[in-house]
């Protein structure tokens, strides 16, 4: 499920597995072992000696999560890492006795954990796997976490009651598929989903809009942009970037997708490596001292990594700026319930920094990781102008859970904000200069209206209409 940033599975960690010898005077951090509770989320973390194990819990639930890890190192932040192997997937850093920071792979922020005096009882015994059990899992994970149901119009108790007595010990497989996916269809929120086995998948939307998810259209969109920029692009990344330069002293950086660029195998560092490469080529010191404006095309954006998304701004600032703030629900009992904002920073980048006017392509298959993206270029200064349409409105990692019976699902759980406070969160950014996006109109009659307008501002040609 690739539009997501945690595509579903248990989330992991950022850090390499540098590990140090500490010298022989050195305090020794405070145990880890024990059991902590992240301050939203819905886990657990058991630490027994060199294992961690995860548990994903409600009020009436509790699952593991995966496969136990094990230590690995412990890095120079006196953060402890663990993962499988040699890959560190999750670290945590102890603050005290009774407190902690927990970092997972990809994560753009930390989550604070707080030591409980034991594992909640609910954890060692074997949840029921019938439809029931399941039904009621889901609807109360989605109960305790969504990020705000008011805000889509929905009165989540309401659906308890119409779905509930619909749902008995003999209730099959495609009955309870269908119950759950009808459940949390009106949302319209691309981050809510549920995956039953291969062939029976569900993935929200926004009503009128549609997700980057494969078939026949992005194929004509690759066409269609290679007749009309006329030039030869190069790619990286397995082709989710890609770079041309354009007549008029104009650059073209197309991505579309921030992950999938080593291999379906690889690290988040390699990712990072791949996507370094790229920018190396890219943003040359005779290229960004000639380049009179650069387009950005992230109108079919699949998601991935935040962290990679910030990578790409990194190369467009020579100064620190507020890319978003971000916080989580994180109380079972109160829809208003928040963690403290965390502010997440686009820091500039190492090597050759592009400064100039950026004109940035959306549309309605930008969605998640491409949002955030889109977002943390706000911030920049000259801030980039947006062309095309309204971006698909999932901003949220997706809070990645497992039902009983084993089928897996998700939700939106966290809150991201410009750094003037502004939510986009189930609307989308909104461009400056509204244009139709890869209609069929659009890639039939070989015209791109989004690019023409981008171009016309680049070249100072055209006026910027701000759109409603």
């Amino acid at each position: 499920m690739k539009i997501t940033r945690t595509a579903l599975p248990v989330a992991v960690a950022l850090l390499a597995a540098a590990t140090f010898a500490a010298p022989a005077h050195a305090v020794s951090p405070p145990s880890l072992n024990g059991v902590w509770r992240t301050d939203g989320y819905g886990t657990v973390l058991s630490i027994e000696g060199t294992r961690l194990r995860m548990y994903e819990i409600t009020e009436i639930s509790c699952l593991p999560s995966g496969e136990p890890f094990t230590r690995i190192g412990r890095g120079r932040d006196g953060a402890v890492t663990y993962g499988v192997g040699s890959t560190v997937m999750i670290s945590v850093r102890p603050e005290g006795r009774d407190r902690a920071r927990v970092d997972y792979m990809g994560d753009v922020a930390d989550k604070g954990l707080r030591r409980l005096s034991t594992l909640p009882a609910r954890c060692s015994r074997p949840m029921p796997k019938d439809p029931v059990t399941s039904f009621d899992v889901f609807w109360q994970t989605y109960e305790e976490n969504y990020l705000d149901f008011a805000a889509k119009g929905v009165d989540w108790r309401a659906t308890r009651e119409r779905y509930r007595p619909k749902v008995n010990s003999r209730t099959d497989d495609e009955r309870l598929f269908r119950i759950l996916t009808q459940m949390i269809g009106p949302l319209g929120d691309a981050h809510t989903g549920i995956q039953r086995d291969e062939r029976h998948r569900f993935i929200g939307r926004r009503p009128g809009t549609r997700l980057p998810l494969g078939g026949d259209l992005k194929p004509r969109i690759d066409r269609a942009l290679a007749a009309y920029l006329r030039v030869p692009a190069r790619t990286w990344g397995a082709g989710e970037l890609a770079y041309a330069d354009l007549p008029g002293g104009l650059g073209y950086l197309r991505v579309t997708g921030f992950g999938d660029y080593a291999g379906a195998d690889a690290t988040l560092d390699e990712e990072r490596a791949e996507l370094d490469r790229a920018l190396d080529a890219v943003f040359t010191s005779s290229r960004v001292r000639d380049l009179r404006g650069l387009v950005i095309d992230v109108r079919y954006n699949t998601g991935g990594y935040d962290d990679l998304g910030l990578r790409i701004a990194s190369r467009l600032t020579r100064a620190p700026y507020v890319a978003y703030t971000k916080r989580a629900r994180n109380d079972p009992r109160d829809p208003a319930g928040r963690t403290p904002w965390q502010t997440v920073t686009v820091q500039p980048g190492r090597g050759p920094v592009y400064e100039g006017p950026v004109a940035v392509l959306t549309g309605d298959m930008t969605v998640s990781a491409g949002e955030t993206f889109t977002m943390a270029l706000m911030g920049r200064t000259p801030e980039p102008r947006r062309f095309g349409g309204a971006t698909q409105g999932a901003f949220s990692d997706i809070l990645g859970r497992t039902l009983p019976n084993g089928w897996r699902f998700g939700l939106s759980n966290e809150d991201y904000r410009t750094r003037s406070g502004r939510t986009f969160e189930g609307t989308g950014i909104p461009p400056h200069t509204r244009t139709p996006v890869f209609t069929d109109a659009e890639l039939n009659g070989g015209r791109d209206s989004a690019m023409d307008a981008a171009r016309a501002w680049l070249s100072g040609t055209g006026p910027v209409t701000v759109s409603p």
